[in-house]
């Protein structure tokens, strides 16, 4: 009974196996068809994503050339407009006087550079009695001393920005950290900064009321303040607002640039102190010893103010000295 009952399992087992191997012959081409279709759909499935990705890094690519290009464009635009304002070597006199910081319009200057020669003139002409002297103390009072008064206020008013503009720099980066728009920024140094910084920014922000962005309001700065600091600062706003970035950390970068530069050239002022010492004494002795040999002797050198050789060798020794004077001062000045 129990070899019975084996031989009739076996037999089951066998036919179980045999039907099971029948089904996946007969079923494995379409199993093996679904798997292939699978692998396909995955492929493609694949393909897709690929295809998506270098699509979304071609077009990240696209704007990111893209936003280059604008902002070579913005700074190329911006390095020509210097490059025109810098060929001219000398502005007009409306700009000249609004950056010595006056508040006269250029008749104005006109008229009292007339009056304060025609004064001169007149006190020469009663002092001396000479119509030559009175008109040549009248030309230099009134053409040429107004106009050294311009450009000396004209420079203090430079160095003053250049000494207070990297504190106003540090804090514009320190209220953008705390959270305020670069605009607000602007208009706490327009309010609380020290001059002349805070009338430029006031003038930006007027600027900006009239309608023009904060890229072209702090390009105007360079127009007022023909410096390379505002130069600089006026890039720095642009290109943050062409390819935007941390605007922080490049004006804080900006202001740790322009304290290096001002200690680059108190450095190179100190160096150079010895050069600018030697030349200032040598070109001041040939009047001193003039001065010298005519308290003590003026017969001696009173011929080279009477005879007409001795004129001749005062202007070859004017011209020389001035030549001299020149190269010394090329020599020892540095452009930084």
């Amino acid at each position: 009974m129990f070899g019975v009952d084996t031989v009739v399992l076996a037999i089951i087992g066998l036919s179980a196996l045999a039907a099971g191997a029948l089904g996946y012959g007969v079923l494995y081409s379409r199993i093996e068809d679904d798997r292939k279709a699978e692998n396909r759909v995955k492929r493609v499935k694949s393909a897709e994503t690929d295809r998506s990705k270098a699509t979304a890094a071609r077009d990240r690519l696209n704007e990111v050339n893209k936003r280059r290009k604008s902002v070579q464009d913005s700074l190329k635009t911006l390095e020509e407009k210097n490059k025109e304002n810098d060929r001219r070597n000398s502005p007009p006199m409306k700009d000249r006087i609004g950056q010595a910081g006056l508040g006269i319009s250029v008749r104005q200057f006109y008229l009292i550079s007339f009056i304060f020669g025609a004064i001169m003139g007149l006190l020469a002409f009663v002092a001396y009695g000479s119509p030559l002297v009175a008109a040549g103390v009248m030309i230099v009072f009134g053409a040429g001393f107004p106009r050294w008064v311009i450009g000396f206020l004209r420079n203090r008013r430079f160095k003053a920005f250049l000494s207070e503009f990297p504190n106003a720099l540090d804090i514009m980066v320190r209220s953008i950290k705390s959270g305020l728009p670069l605009n607000d920024a602007i208009r706490m140094i327009a309010s609380e900064g020290q001059e002349p910084v805070r009338t430029e920014f006031k003038r930006i922000v007027e600027a900006q009321q009239m309608g023009l962005n904060m890229s072209e309001a702090c390009s105007r700065l360079y127009t007022r303040m023909p410096l390379s600091e505002a130069n600089f600062f006026a890039i720095v706003i642009t290109i943050q607002a062409q390819a935007g970035g941390n605007l922080s950390e490049a004006l804080g970068n900006l202001s740790r640039v322009l304290r290096d530069r001002k200690k680059m050239k108190a450095k190179i002022n100190a160096m150079s102190m010895e050069a600018k010492a030697s030349a200032a004494i040598i070109g001041a002795l040939p009047f001193i010893v003039a001065t010298l040999v005519y308290l003590t002797s003026p017969e001696y050198i009173m011929i080279l103010f009477t005879d007409s050789r001795g004129h001749l060798i005062l202007g070859a020794s004017a011209v020389w000295m001035s030549i001299g004077i020149l190269v010394m001062r090329n020599m020892i000045n540095f452009d930084i």
